[in-house]
């Protein structure tokens, strides 16, 4: 059998796609259905979540370690660019806004975080769309802050610093210039 492609240690973070990220607490070894299973006991604060993930299934569900540095910087420089807001229906873009955030792709996640940002003297957004920014912006601030050694809410203010700097660069043109 060939060698584990991912393997985390006790105390690693991770990223799980569905629910962002977590950290590894234990390794256990379980009898489940006959079967004896190695599961990776995950701990996902903000949700007061815990998960076990059998670790010959890390690959197929997605997770993965924290983002690498380019990474990063990619995302960041993604929130940097000209928001693309697609003239399709609102279920449409929520559901592939919704599929970008769940998988797991920092730069994805990054995508629909600046894609839904509203500065104060914008337009309101609606329930909706404020719900999907905040999932986006929480669960890109939290890869962040694992990566930087910091808490979510400086890194939250970091990611909302970078937008409410670029985003007046884009709507302060005429829609004719655009």
């Amino acid at each position: 059998m060939a060698a584990k492609a991912l393997s985390f240690d006790v105390g690693d973070y991770v990223v799980y796609p569905k629910h962002g990220v977590g950290r590894v607490i234990e390794l256990q070894n379980e009898e489940i259905a006959g079967m004896q299973l190695e599961l990776y006991v995950l701990r996902f604060e903000k949700e007061r979540m815990t998960l076990r993930v059998p670790t010959n299934k890390v690959e197929s569900i997605g997770m993965r370690k924290l983002s690498s540095d380019k990474t990063l910087r990619e995302a960041m420089e993604t929130l940097k660019a000209k928001p693309k807001v697609k003239r399709t229906m609102w279920s449409r873009r929520a559901q592939e806004y919704e599929a970008k955030i769940n998988s797991g792709d920092l730069v994805s996640i990054a995508e629909v975080t600046r894609d839904l940002f509203r500065a104060d003297d914008q337009p309101e957004q609606s329930y909706s769309e404020r719900q999907i920014f905040e999932a986006a912006s929480s669960r890109l601030a939290r890869e962040l802050a694992a990566m930087e050694k910091t808490d979510e809410p400086t890194a939250l203010a970091k990611i909302l610093e970078i937008l409410n700097e670029w985003a007046p660069k884009y709507y302060d043109v005429p829609e004719d210039k655009v």
